[in-house]
């Protein structure tokens, strides 16, 4: 499947969607859908479709944002310094669609290895995982697993 950032997708955002993922804003705390889903699924780039996350690798960090312990696939999140703010931190990009997802820290569970990809749900489009086969995101199924 290819990946990329069109003006047709461009068009298609919402509003606050196009803010996030276009002008590198962030959303605010605890408002963004998906923050509390944790059903089984795959979460893509809103604006490329690109596979960024899977539902087994996210945890319930309290921050306001899904968090992530790591991407599906590492090609697919591009990190670069930002000290916007006057913070020193590490923002996340869609490789393909150039979409702002939100930033990477340290601080995160330890036994999922220690990052906390701290995205925006603004920027990300959730398939469950009994559509991911038809949305053509079935090679990723073996890495969605139920959570107990």
């Amino acid at each position: 499947m290819k990946y990329h950032k069109s003006e047709e997708a461009i068009a298609r955002l919402t509003p606050e969607q196009f803010r996030v993922t276009q002008q590198d804003a962030t959303e605010r705390p605890f408002s963004g859908a998906l923050d509390d889903c944790f059903e089984p699924g795959l979460y893509v780039d809103i604006v490329s479709g690109e596979p960024l996350f899977v539902s087994a690798d996210k945890f319930n960090s309290g921050c306001g944002w899904p968090s992530f312990s790591k991407p599906v696939e590492p090609a697919h999140v591009a990190e670069r310094p930002d000290t916007s703010g006057g913070r020193i931190r590490t923002e996340v990009r869609s490789s393909h669609g150039d979409s702002h997802l939100g930033h990477v820290f340290t601080d995160g569970p330890a036994d999922m290895g220690g990052l906390r990809y701290c995205i925006n749900s603004a920027s990300l489009r959730f398939i469950p995982k009994g559509e991911m086969q038809a949305e053509g995101y079935g090679d990723y199924l073996h890495q969605v697993e139920e959570k107990s």
